[in-house]
């Protein structure tokens, strides 16, 4: 007990001068009003070597970002998934990733340009401003002594080229073979290896194996020799489109020599097909498996196959194992894989979701550019993105990115240096139209763009509620 004279004296200095001590009464608010309280903090980059993107919209920091540097530590893989909708900045920071990744001399890049205006790709200049001619894969040119691009290249493994064939002719029937059809292909591949060695095979040879195919073929089965011919059939007239067809010209002919595997870019210009034939998830098959075993090579080298148009690839069940195979080999052998679509729902509700759901799975690094509020709640469910990235995505302005890399979550401001600009930013009617503006006046739209993602960062990163004494 307080000894009577402090009680006294306490309750003296009470009356002169009123409580010594006050209570306050908690106060109930969020973390988005109380966030005063504390220092400004921001999350941590990835690390300072590397390419530099831009920087990052809620800190300023500089965002720099390399798989090759990141892989083994924060990447589980290397392979990279770029979405959004046109017009917001995928192209340009496609174009500037690698022409800074170029800086690097370990360091090569192969594109698949599926997209362009005025008879060339999109990669058309960047191409002639480091003094390399894009290869061009188009049927009439190819008729008039163009790019050839063989299936049955000796410099492909004869397993390579069975299961490359197979793909062409699923892709074309839209159904997996079966093992009848699949027997009469083997044979008739196999004979074609044994017998002609002075040349390069090519496809009309296949052709004519499975149209007069070898008594050998049926006696190895106890068949007559007529079944194995009309089990071949099917198989031989998809083939023969490729050779006499609307494909002809393209891959019915030993590979075009002097296709250099050496240089730092090597543009693969298919701006002259049909994006939405058959001919496009034929093509990119063909290209991957031939780059498989003809350009990534145990030799140190740091390589980047960078594909435009990717749902071709996705979303085809069978091009899309190919793929598969290739992203697991080329992963030991220093690849990364650069996929670029315009809407995550093209390839996770087509026929090949089981296969799309593999690939996706193998990309740690994400980037997501503006979306509808619909399109980026799917994106958000399918790729596991926090509510308040989800929320962002469709008030993103262009050159503005959610950047997802293994579960570090960063808003992105996607920076252009003048000297990159006029080789980056391509389409004329953009670059007519931001012809007109003034310096002045595009750098306040950015600075907008930038505060814009910044408030609504601020306001929605922590939206929970606490209690502050």
């Amino acid at each position: 007990m307080r000894d009577p004279l402090s009680v006294v004296t306490d309750a003296f200095t009470s009356f002169l001068f009123g409580k010594v001590e006050t209570t306050r009464l908690p106060v109930r608010t969020s973390t988005g009003q109380a966030q005063a309280v504390y220092l400004p903090t921001a999350a941590p980059g990835l690390g300072d070597s590397g390419v530099i993107i831009g920087r990052e919209v809620y800190s300023g920091k500089g965002y720099i970002y390399d798989p090759f540097q990141l892989y083994g530590q924060q990447l589980p893989a290397p392979h990279w998934l770029v979405l959004g909708e046109s017009g917001n900045g995928k192209s340009a920071l496609e174009k500037t990733y690698v022409l800074r990744q170029l800086r690097f001399r370990d360091r090569q890049v192969v594109v698949l340009d599926a997209q362009g205006e005025d008879g060339v790709g999109e990669w058309n200049l960047i191409a002639q401003e480091l003094g390399i001619t894009p290869i061009r894969l188009d049927p009439m040119a190819a008729l008039d002594h163009g790019i050839r691009l063989n299936p049955l290249d000796p410099s492909i493994t004869t397993t390579g080229q069975l299961a490359l064939l197979r793909t062409i002719i699923e892709v074309a029937m839209g159904h997996g073979l079966d093992e009848r059809s699949g027997f009469a292909l083997k044979v008739a591949h196999a004979y074609v290896n044994e017998t002609i060695v002075e040349r390069q095979p090519v496809l009309s040879d296949i052709v004519e194996q499975l149209r007069h195919p070898e008594p050998e073929s049926a006696e190895a089965m106890n068949v007559a020799i007529d079944d194995v011919r009309a089990w071949g059939l099917d198989v031989a007239l998809v083939l023969d489109r490729l050779v006499d067809g609307d494909l002809r010209g393209m891959f019915d002919g030993p590979t075009t020599v002097g296709i250099d595997l050496d240089a730092p870019l090597i543009v693969f210009d298919l701006s002259h097909i049909d994006r939405n034939s058959i001919a496009m998830p034929i093509l990119m098959a063909i290209v991957g498996v031939w780059l498989e075993h003809t350009w990534i090579r145990p030799d140190r080298k740091k390589r980047i196959f960078l594909v435009e148009e990717a749902w071709h690839i996705i979303n085809s069940p069978f091009v899309a194992q190919l793929f598969q195979r290739l992203l697991k080999f080329g992963r030991r052998l220093g690849l990364s894989f650069v996929a670029v679509v315009h809407h995550l729902s093209d390839v996770v509700d087509g026929a090949a979701a089981k296969e799309a759901a593999a690939i996706l799975k193998m990309a740690s690094t994400r980037t997501i550019y503006a979306q509808k509020a619909d399109e980026a709640r799917a994106t958000g469910r399918v790729l596991g993105l926090p509510r308040w990235a989800v929320e962002i995505i469709p008030t993103l302005t262009p050159g503005i990115a959610v950047w997802d890399v293994n579960g570090n979550v960063q808003v992105v401001k996607h920076l252009v240096t003048e000297t990159e600009r006029p080789l980056v930013f391509t389409d004329r009617a953009m670059t007519e139209s931001s012809a007109d503006l003034s310096d002045d006046v595009l750098r306040a739209a950015e600075r907008e763009a930038e505060e814009r993602a910044a408030a609504f960062v601020e306001q929605h990163v922590g939206d929970s509620e606490s209690t502050v004494a």
